[in-house]
């Protein structure tokens, strides 16, 4: 059994931008660091979501209070690096127990420069988030001075009006070949475009007979009409990082893709873009929602699903339009699919026909894949499965 860490009892700062101020143990990297504070519910699966791009240039804040238990390994990474920029936790464990366990997580946040603070009062500082909303803050092990350290929070940049999947995206194409699963074989072939992908999403499309091509944020209708021998058979948006507003070209890239009547899946970040392609507006939640415990209501079943999700952005269903009803779009007929049981937020789109009423494209505002879990929503990709044949048929 590994020894345990040797506490040093580093002082380290955290401030928020309306000034309040948290005192703590430096974890993770010496040094100084900023983002958007927000706080993440799960109870597991923090090497998930410390490997999320979609946490790109945020804080996270875990409010399960023992964090790194299990340690770190390399086969549970979502992608190549840690995307989180600090981490906030209450009691980070001594010493990581569990036979799947490489390194502790705390040598794995030194070793990739991620600055964070343990020793404060989470349920505190998220209860402060709940009510005061997502906001910017600084970690710092350096500066002892929440004054210095709140002048510094207040000229970092704002999540709103930023666009960051460019940032996690790949830089060149690559290929996840079908394998396995029902079929054992390739069935269809999708264009999926990464806007900051998680490494068990390809997987959950390839095990159900599909070949994902993956392109990077930057990719052109061109690029996407050159999938495969006669065109993709589909085309899905992934998660990623951003304020979906200051995203132009791939909502571009998507209308034409629907104009082209490609079937169309996407998922978090995905389901935002489809929304503003369909011509709806999207709105920054108060302080969003993380973690793998949330409750959505599929309206097309009337399935409750235990769901993951990370999102500081959502849908904005047209004013005066009960959830209920569907609207009109250069497209096709739009309607909300599923629902946050908690709040009512739109967390799922569908396109249909006009004429037929057959399904055309859909997405959902969380995570499918759910790596670490929970797999209620695993059916999404057997739903996209479905509408690529029958697309197919047609």
């Amino acid at each position: 059994m590994p020894e345990p860490t040797t506490a040093t009892h580093t002082p380290a700062l955290l401030v928020l931008e309306d000034g309040r101020a948290f005192h703590g143990d430096a974890y993770g990297a010496s040094g100084e660091t900023f983002g958007e504070a927000v706080f993440n519910t799960g109870m597991t699966g923090y090497q998930e979501t410390l490997t999320d791009p979609s946490y790109h240039r945020q804080v996270v804040v875990m409010t399960a209070p023992h964090i790194g238990n299990t340690g770190v390994n390399d086969a549970d990474a979502e992608s190549s690096r840690i995307w989180v920029s600090g981490y906030v936790v209450r009691d980070p464990a001594r010493v990581p127990s569990n036979w799947r366990s490489q390194r502790s997580l705390d040598d794995e946040l030194v070793a990739q420069g991620v600055v964070g603070i343990s020793g404060i009062d989470t349920r505190a500082l998220t209860r402060h988030l709940r009510e005061r909303g997502a906001m910017r803050v600084g970690i710092s092990s350096t500066e002892t001075d929440p004054a210095a350290l709140l002048e510094r929070v207040l000229a970092s940049g704002e999540m709103v009006g930023t666009e960051l999947s460019t940032e996690v995206s790949t830089d060149e194409t690559y290929v996840v070949p079908a394998h396995g699963g029902e079929w054992g074989e390739k069935r269809f072939t999708v264009a999926a475009l990464d806007l900051g992908i998680k490494a068990m999403t390809p997987y959950r499309m390839a095990e159900r007979g599909i070949e994902v091509h993956v392109l990077p944020a930057s990719a052109t209708i061109e690029d996407v009409l050159a999938v495969g021998d006669d065109g993709p058979d589909g085309l899905f948006y992934s998660n990623g990082p951003g304020d979906p507003a200051a995203t132009t070209d791939q909502i571009g890239l998507l209308q034409a893709a629907l104009e082209r009547e490609i079937p169309y899946f996407g998922i978090c970040f995905g389901n935002q873009l489809f929304g503003r392609a369909l011509g709806l507006g999207t709105y920054k939640l108060k302080y969003g929602h993380r973690g793998i415990n949330q409750p959505v209501m599929d309206r097309t079943t009337g399935t409750v699903e235990v769901t993951s999700h990370n999102h500081g952005f959502a849908v904005q269903w047209p004013e005066g339009v009960p959830l209920a009803e569907s609207v009109s779009t250069p497209y096709g007929t739009a309607s909300v699919s599923h629902v946050c049981l908690n709040d009512d937020v739109v967390e799922g789109l569908e396109l249909r026909d006009p004429e037929t009423d057959a399904l055309v494209s859909f997405s959902v505002q969380y995570h499918p894949e759910a790596a670490a879990g929970p797999h209620d929503a695993a059916y999404l990709f057997d739903r996209f499965v479905d509408l690529l044949n029958d697309r197919k048929e047609a």
